[in-house]
């Protein structure tokens, strides 16, 4: 059964509508600052996909673009100034970065309650991607309806995946910045046991065949019909372009008669993925005063 993530996004982004339009009542506008280095034909279309969502929710985007590389410390100097805006309710720094300014620590120049995308050591949010892949598995595991049950709250969910995935074998494919690794770090925060499979490991398919979910993360295909298990739910958020058409880390048509449940991409855990990032945003506005 494919999963229709565009469904269970458009559900979440109507809650996040009503809270904003309740937090313009009280005199308090939600705000989200993007920066984005370069002029990467694809990152520019993730950022516009961020902007239509963000007018839909009633958020005011600022869109930072930076076409060519910046100096470290003029690039450190804007989030600074976007950190200290007061109007500024979040921050994200599209990924990845040029070699030159990609590390961990520009994240330490955005106030906490402002990084909105869980990359700070002791971050209030949690990384949206990973809260897109709970959000499928609770509604794969929780009767298939798309209403507020499906809207992750860690300290609330812990008890129902503990019950749910309990004798499950989950394997996660990948350990990138922006797929695999904050996948991971959400599934750990769940208390989920998982399998992290990358290019290093030896014989994966020996740990996909038994697989009874496989979260794939990692831009190319690495999964075939062979290496599966008949009923395995497969999770994708992996992209890549095959003939000028965007694809998940296995094809659809191989797996879907294997799989029980499948996401398609596009279409599948990438809208749930942006609406996190404004919950996180909204969840970011009530506590800053």
């Amino acid at each position: 059964m494919e999963i229709d993530g565009k469904k269970i996004a458009f559900f979440i982004a109507k809650q996040l509508k009503k809270e904003v339009a309740q937090l313009k009542k009280k005199r308090k506008k939600v705000s989200l600052s993007v920066f984005l280095i370069g002029s990467s034909p694809d990152q520019l279309s993730f950022v516009k996909i961020k902007s239509k969502v963000a007018r839909k929710i009633g958020i005011i985007y600022k869109f930072i673009h930076m076409k060519t590389t910046p100096n470290f410390i003029k690039f450190i100097n804007s989030i600074k100034a976007e950190t200290g805006n007061e109007s500024v309710t979040g921050i994200i720094i599209q990924q990845p970065l040029p070699a030159q300014l990609s590390t961990d620590s520009i994240y330490d120049y955005v106030t906490v309650e402002k990084e909105i995308e869980g990359h700070r050591r002791k971050a209030i949010f949690h990384p949206p991607l990973g809260l897109a892949v709970l959000s499928t598995i609770k509604y794969i595991y929780s009767g298939k309806k798309i209403d507020n049950r499906l809207i992750v709250d860690l300290v609330k969910d812990r008890i129902f995946f503990k019950k749910i995935m309990k004798n499950k074998k989950v394997v996660l494919v990948g350990r990138g910045i922006t797929g695999g690794k904050p996948i991971g770090q959400v599934l750990q925060e769940a208390k989920i046991n998982f399998i992290n499979v990358n290019s290093q490991t030896i014989n994966p398919e020996e740990y996909f065949k038994s697989a009874d979910i496989i979260i794939t993360a990692v831009g190319k295909k690495v999964l075939e019909p062979s290496m599966l298990k008949p009923g395995v739910v497969l999770i994708n958020a992996g992209l890549r372009k095959e003939n000028g058409h965007l694809k998940g880390d296995y094809d659809e048509k191989e797996i879907k008669k294997i799989a029980s449940y499948y996401t398609p991409t596009p279409g599948g855990v990438g809208p749930i993925d942006v609406v996190y990032l404004y919950k996180n945003l909204v969840d970011a506005a009530k506590l800053q005063k």
